[in-house]
């Protein structure tokens, strides 16, 4: 007998809310705020890109947590997406260390080392300090640590 499972009930109860969107549009030398995190702390289970124009041009890009109290922090270090291409199609994501890069295949991408990233109560930004190009479509899943927290695009 075959057992059939609903796919977006399976992923909400691993991974929380269904994932969140936020499109960059054309990437600028910039800071842009990709989710804004309100009520409390929530737990990102997953965060990843979507390269949708590729990447060209070398430059440097991160995320980072910008808290409304405290201290902003980067998620990940600085890294070079477009020295060697990254192609329209591409994923890509963070380990949780703030020492790692933001890692990118065609295919597929390994998750948080822990497991999960905890964040305050402000926002996820991309700052792209130097060289920018192409456009990248950026997913969240999560749930609330304290009652009544939200993610949302920014």
């Amino acid at each position: 007998m075959a057992v059939l499972n609903n796919a977006s009930a399976f992923r909400n109860a691993i991974l929380g809310s269904a994932p969140v969107l936020k499109a960059t549009g054309t990437i600028t030398v910039a800071t842009l705020p990709l989710y804004t995190i309100a009520g409390g702390r929530v737990m990102i289970t997953s965060l990843y890109g979507l390269v949708t124009t590729d990447i060209t041009v070398a430059g440097t890009t991160l995320l980072r947590a910008n808290p409304t109290v405290g201290t902003t922090g980067n998620l990940c270090t600085a890294t070079d997406l477009g020295t060697t291409d990254t192609l329209a199609g591409s994923l890509l994501g963070i380990s949780g260390v703030v020492a790692d890069s933001i890692v990118g295949s065609v295919g597929w991408v390994t998750g948080f080392k822990q497991g999960y990233l905890i964040v305050a109560a402000g926002q996820i930004e991309m700052v792209t300090a130097t060289g920018a190009d192409g456009a990248i479509s950026w997913y969240a899943t999560w749930v609330p640590v304290d009652d009544g927290a939200t993610l949302v695009a920014a």
